[in-house]
């Protein structure tokens, strides 16, 4: 089995085919190739939560991913995360590799995916609130698919004035209460949203779940599931008010259709994205000869 530290996947992970990778694997799941199951919790008392995602896709592979979300904490980051990769023909454990980075990278990589797919064609001005990990992975990965003529990252204070007038807005904050209102939205505008609260709260004004004219999530069960696994703030939409991203990429739903349109993404994450993030980790690494080989003890033909 390969083991690779962070510093490793950080130099391995090729962002420019990120995104990509994650159309794919979108596009399996909505088409009833892949599976998974919503995140499934553990909570440490009030501290935080500890979530296991189980997936598989055709052009991703077969694993997992635990993931730890401690919202207090200040010396290290908020999520952390291991993937575990399986041999999808025998089951054998293929590789052990940090998911921390990946978590951060294929989150912001997706809702770039959905900016592009769903964003009018003459965006120019990128609203980002918050100035955490998401927000500068956000500002990594969303110039990878749109020429922004201007980006405005904004953090407390300061969300209205970041958002009017812009034609993309990105929440990524925990925050317990909106940061973005419907009325602050320009015609036409795009909003995504990656920010969590594990009491079920929500940085969107609800408004802008129950009129925007498009709602897109990366998987119905998922974004419907209960905490830690979905969005509670979808529920008054409900299950027949939306569409999955991969159906938009697979051709199967409508995206935008005016450039008037309000349109959301509201991401909860799901296991592929990880996976499809992972296997470029792994197999860059086999082409490069990076990680540790070790031998896991017990395991006979």
């Amino acid at each position: 089995m390969l083991v690779l530290t962070r510093t490793e996947v950080e130099e391995l992970l090729d962002l420019d085919k990120l995104i990509d990778a994650l159309a794919a694997a979108h596009a399996e799941l909505s088409a009833g190739d892949a599976s998974l199951v919503p995140r499934a919790g553990a909570f440490a008392g009030k501290a935080g939560v500890l979530g296991s995602m189980l997936g598989y896709a055709p052009s991703a592979g077969l694993g997992c991913k635990l993931v730890t979300l401690f919202p207090e904490n200040r010396d290290r980051p908020t999520h952390q995360a291991l993937i575990a990769l399986f041999d999808p023909a025998t089951g054998t454990p293929a590789a052990l590799m940090d998911g921390t980075y990946i978590t951060a990278m294929r989150t912001a990589a997706a809702a770039a995916l959905a900016t592009k797919l769903l964003a009018r064609r003459d965006a120019r001005v990128l609203a980002i609130l918050g100035t955490g990990v998401q927000s500068r992975s956000a500002q990594e990965m969303f110039p990878r698919v749109r020429d922004f003529a201007e980006i405005r990252v904004a953090g407390r204070g300061e969300f209205e004035e970041a958002v009017r007038g812009a034609d993309v807005v990105h929440a990524t904050t925990a925050a317990p209460e909106p940061v973005v209102r419907w009325e602050w939205l320009s015609p036409g505008a795009h909003v995504g949203s990656v920010g969590s609260n594990l009491e079920g709260l929500s940085e969107l004004d609800p408004e802008i779940v129950s009129r925007a004219d498009v709602v897109v999530v990366e998987q119905r069960d998922s974004a419907f599931a209960p905490i830690p696994a979905g969005a509670p703030e979808l529920d008054p939409r409900g299950r027949d008010g939306v569409v999955e991203l991969g159906e938009v990429i697979g051709g199967t739903a409508q995206g935008r259709t005016s450039e008037d349109q309000i349109t959301l993404y509201k991401s909860v994450g799901v296991a592929v994205q990880d996976l499809a993030a992972a296997a470029l980790v792994l197999t860059a690494a086999r082409e490069r000869g990076a990680g540790t080989e070790i031998e896991l003890e017990g395991i006979t033909a």
